[in-house]
């Protein structure tokens, strides 16, 4: 697909939530957008989808984790690696998301959300720095979360040594909180510590008027 000379221009009505993972960004967005009149655009739901439209010549990190055995993914690496290594962190297929949001309507707001969103990724579409946040759970913050939703073992309990692998993963998703807070930090824009001091209406409240401000 052709992307259009002004990328910022065609898609000056994207809000923009990134951040780590179990930080509330799902639930943000939706409530956001019943507020707003908005569409929401949930980067984690088209991974399966991007996974099989990325060329393996241009996503080899993808390739690489789709050919490791899951014990070779969570249990026997360290987690600095697992986070250099990830496909999605690393930002492979981040033009799948921007050509799926060009061929939205824009009759309507889009809300895009999820961790794909990495700063320095998304900084280059901005027609204004208000238009995107990230939120940055805390690790304590993201452990309650998934407890929460029942997902904390889904996918350690599939290898051969779970306390291993949740351990392993809980460790990367702290490391790319903390990168993303320094991505987000070098140039610029805003994140928003997410520890439970702020209930989830507050927390609305707070994104809402950063995306959303009165004035516009």
């Amino acid at each position: 697909m052709l992307f259009p000379d002004d990328l910022p221009a065609a898609l000056s009505h994207v809000r923009w939530i990134g951040g780590g993972s179990g930080a509330g960004k799902s639930t943000v967005a939706r409530r956001l957008a019943d507020a707003r009149g908005a569409v929401v655009y949930d980067t984690d739901a088209v991974m399966p989808n991007h996974a099989d439209r990325c060329p393996r010549d241009q996503c080899p990190k993808l390739a690489s984790f789709i050919a490791m055995t899951l014990d070779e993914r969570w249990v026997t690496r360290a987690p600095r690696e697992m986070l250099e290594t990830f496909h999605w962190f690393a930002g492979e297929g981040f033009d799948l998301i921007v050509e799926d949001l060009i061929a939205l309507p824009r009759d309507h707001p889009v809300i895009a959300e999820g961790f794909r969103l990495r700063p320095r990724l998304v900084a280059p579409l901005l027609t204004d720095r208000r238009n995107a946040v990230w939120l940055l759970p805390t690790p304590a913050f993201r452990r309650r979360a998934f407890d929460t939703r029942g997902t904390t073992w889904d996918i350690p309990q599939r290898t051969s040594n779970p306390d291993v692998a949740l351990a392993n993963m809980l460790a990367r998703d702290a490391l790319f909180t903390e990168n993303v807070r320094g991505e987000a930090a070098a140039l610029g824009l805003h994140a928003c510590e997410v520890d439970g001091a702020l209930d989830e209406d507050a927390l609305l409240a707070r994104i809402r008027d950063r995306l959303f401000p009165a004035t516009l």
